[in-house]
Formats: structure tokens, sequence, C-alpha cells
């Protein structure tokens, strides 16, 4: 007899191979290493052909796969490439997943984070780009439900579904506590609200004749030098800056109009929103214009006496 004749018993396939017998004998019960047959006292045989089919089960258990794939690429119900292919997206998504966990916890480390904090900035993180694309997406159809998608104001909706699908494979903490606000915000109502309203009034047909009574770039320009240089709306010189932004012979009904109108397009949050996605998305920081505008606000208010 050659030894491609030998048959083994469950002991020297063990001695054959370096796997221990109850290993070989669970994987025998469940057919993945048939036995070749049995002897006339009913103790399982195995070819040489066998011990190859075991070397190659523990080859593709050590690369991580289940049984159930095992037998598959037994069966040659599908390759080795197939499951190679399958396995390196699996890794490359513990990859980016341990990436996101050095971040937060980097993260936690230097803010000095409280329980609470790490554990809903750990739960938040550990969220799909499915999942987070669907807190922003359930956020915006709530709040823009109802609204012509054709509507002037309804361009909003589009934009703020623009967070990225996924996270950096190595998130600064900056991006990391950046998702953790934006998730906080989108879950508020009261910004939520204000959206909407922003929504709803740009969907509104409003009186478009004649030229628009300002313009925003003035505004950032002549209204944001006033904020730094800490000029009061009520002062003279206050009044001199609004007089280059809009027109002196401005009716009062008109900068009451125009006060009520900036106002309502005028807040923090949303702007804070604005600036989240863009850290998310890799983009430079841009410069609050918030302050330019309220100050504009308070500017129109201050004349009407």
């Amino acid at each position: 007899m050659n030894d491609r004749d030998q048959l083994l018993t469950i002991g020297q396939l063990a001695d054959r191979t370096g796997l221990s017998v109850r290993t070989i004998r669970f994987w025998s019960d469940i057919d993945v290493i048939p036995p070749t047959r049995r002897s006339a006292g009913g103790f399982r045989l195995y070819d040489m052909e066998a011990v190859a089919r075991l070397e190659l089960v523990r080859t593709l258990r050590e690369l991580g796969l289940d049984l159930d794939t095992v037998q598959k690429v037994l069966t040659s119900q599908c390759t080795v490439a197939d499951v190679a292919r399958a396995h390196v997206r699996a890794l490359d998504t513990q990859i980016r997943s341990l990436h996101l966990r050095r971040a937060v916890l980097r993260s936690i480390a230097q803010q000095e984070s409280t329980t609470e904090e790490m554990m809903l900035m750990h739960k938040l993180i550990r969220l799909s780009a499915q999942e987070r694309q669907r807190m922003i997406d359930d956020f915006v159809d709530r709040t823009f439900d109802g609204i012509d998608p054709q509507a002037p104001g309804a361009h909003i909706a589009a934009s703020m579904r623009q967070i990225p699908a996924e996270l950096p494979d190595e998130p600064t903490p900056e991006q990391v506590e950046a998702w953790l606000e934006l998730a906080e915000l989108v879950g508020d109502a009261g910004f939520q609200e204000r959206v909407r309203q922003m929504a709803v009034t740009g969907a509104t047909p409003g009186d478009e004749s004649g030229p628009p009574p300002y313009d925003p770039a003035l505004v950032l320009e002549h209204a944001g030098r006033a904020v730094t240089a800490g000029i009061s709306t009520e002062s003279a010189e206050g009044r001199a800056i609004l007089d280059r932004i809009v027109d002196t012979g401005l009716p009062t009904e008109d900068r009451i109009r125009v006060a009520d109108q900036v106002e309502t397009f005028t807040d923090r949050r949303v702007e804070r929103y604005w600036q989240l996605v863009g850290v998310l998305n890799g983009r430079p920081p841009f410069p609050s214009g918030v302050p330019a505008f309220e100050w504009f606000i308070a500017a129109l208010r201050a004349s009407l006496t």
C-alpha cells in the first residue's frame, strides 16, 4: 500500500496536521471533513485527500472565515478569490471602525469628557455612513415636509443633506466633535423649527418688484467692521455706517420689512450647521457672518426712532 492509499485514524490525522482530535472530530461531525470510510469497529478513517482538505480548512479558518463559508468553498459554491474579496471589504470596514474609535478616544482624552459625553460620542461615531445619512435625511424630511421642492427656499433642503458619505479613515478630533455637535443640533426641536421658518418664508411669494434694498456684501463689509470696532447701532457713527448699506431715503415701512426679513434668515445655529458640514467635508473654515447681519438688523430698527 502506497502513501496515497493509506488510511488514517483521527489520532493519526491529528499527529500529521498538528490539530487537536477534538477539532477534527467536530469538523467531521458537521461534514466539513467527512471520513473516507469507517473501520470494521466503526472508527473513522481518512485518506490523503482528507489531509489536504484539512490543511485548507485550517488555512481558511486562520484567515477568519466562518465554517459555513468554508463549506461553500469546499463544495465549490464560491471560490477562494470571492471569499478573499469579501473579507477585504470586511477588514476595510473594521479598520475604519478602529480608526474612528481611536479618534474618539483621542478627543475624549483631550477634552476630558464626562462619562455621559464619552458614551454619546462613542454611540454616534459607531453609526454607519448609511445611518448617519438617514439621521440627516429624517431631519430634512421633517423640517421641509409640505414645501414645494421647486420653491425658492427649498434648495436649503438639498444643501443640508450634503454630509460626507464616510468620515475620513483618520478623522481629526475636530471632525469627531463636529459630527457629535451636528447630531445634537439636528435633534433640537428649536433648531428644526427655525430652519422650517426659513424654508417656509423663502417658499412664500413676496413683492419682488424693484431692486433689492441692500447688498449682503456691503453688510459683511461695513457692518462687520462696525462689529469689530464695537460701534453702537444707535450712535451717529453707527447711523453713518448704515447709510453706506441702505439708501438714506429708504421708507420706514421698507426698513421694517427688510429688518424682519433679514432676521428670519439670520441664526447662529443655522450658520453653525454649515460650519460643521464644512468641517466634516474637510473644507476650510469660513468666518461667521451672523454678527454683521445682527448689527445690520439692530441698526435698521434703531434708525426708526
